[in-house]
């Protein structure tokens, strides 16, 4: 059952889809994709096709999970690098740790202004090192005021008391942010998980539109990949909210395993 979560998140949820957009109020698209190091259901390996798809969803910043830099499996290829030229966007690699001559793990591409960039350590998963990416995109790059907003590429792995001790060391990070956080990638965790329910009870995890499988793309079966937030807070204290506009899966079924997710959202 996905009910766990719907009564705390579709009230204030439907208060912002009603919600009149304000005019000059920034809004922002953002993708989360674990692409599989870019290999297709069909075996192969291809990063055009997955530009193909990103290209589609004309986001300012994508969160992507699974990536390889420089991996003897994927042809000593900066992945990052490549989706970044296909697609014009500004490449950052946050890497778990080194594999097959290079490194794995996660990524994020931005179109936006990029004012900082950190990969973040968490508690590992069977004994192998694991980290979050976190980038700092400014919001309004045409003038003063600058919005922040952090958009931290997660791959969460391993058991649940593994993956429960990642989701809290996260929580903790980002519990005194002074803007507004979103964590977006694979949690490998339903709506039901321990792990899922332990994080919605402090940041906001919004329902997305039917169908919600993300998990396995031909005939996804599980919910595994979310957004979810925390407003933080600006000058005088005051909550930034969010206004959802559209919150999606992607119907994707050959570039990787996982479907994309997409949220589209006005920034308060």
């Amino acid at each position: 059952m996905r009910t766990w979560y719907l009564a705390a998140a579709l009230a204030p949820l439907m208060v912002a889809l009603l919600a009149e957009p304000l005019a000059g109020q920034p809004i922002v698209r953002i993708v989360a994709y674990n692409i599989r190091h870019g290999e297709g259901m069909d075996g192969r390996v291809d990063l055009e096709r997955i530009a193909d798809v990103l290209r589609a969803l004309d986001a300012d910043v994508i969160a992507l999970q699974e990536v390889d830099d420089r991996a003897e499996r994927t042809g000593d290829v900066d992945q990052v690098a490549v989706l970044a030229r296909l697609l014009g966007y500004e490449g950052f690699h946050g890497p778990h740790r080194a594999f097959q001559g290079g490194f794995y793990g996660n990524a994020i591409l931005s179109r936006l202004p990029v004012l900082s960039m950190e990969t973040v350590p968490v508690p590992p998963a069977g004994g192998s090192a694991l980290a979050v990416l976190e980038v700092v995109v400014d919001l309004t790059p045409s003038g003063p005021p600058t919005t922040p907003l952090a958009i931290v590429s997660v791959h969460l792995a391993g058991s649940i008391e593994e993956r429960m001790a990642q989701s809290e060391s996260l929580t903790n990070r980002y519990t005194t942010s002074p803007h507004p956080v979103i964590l977006a990638g694979d949690f490998n965790g339903v709506p039901d998980d321990a792990v899922v329910r332990s994080l919605a009870g402090s940041w906001t995890v919004p329902p997305k539109r039917e169908p919600v499988f993300t998990y396995p793309s031909v005939a996804p079966s599980r919910e595994i990949d979310f957004m979810m937030w925390r407003t933080g807070t600006v000058t005088g204290n005051r909550r930034r909210p969010f206004v959802v506009i559209e919150h999606r899966v992607i119907e994707e079924v050959l570039a990787s395993d996982h479907r994309p997710i997409l949220v589209v959202m006005e920034v308060r």
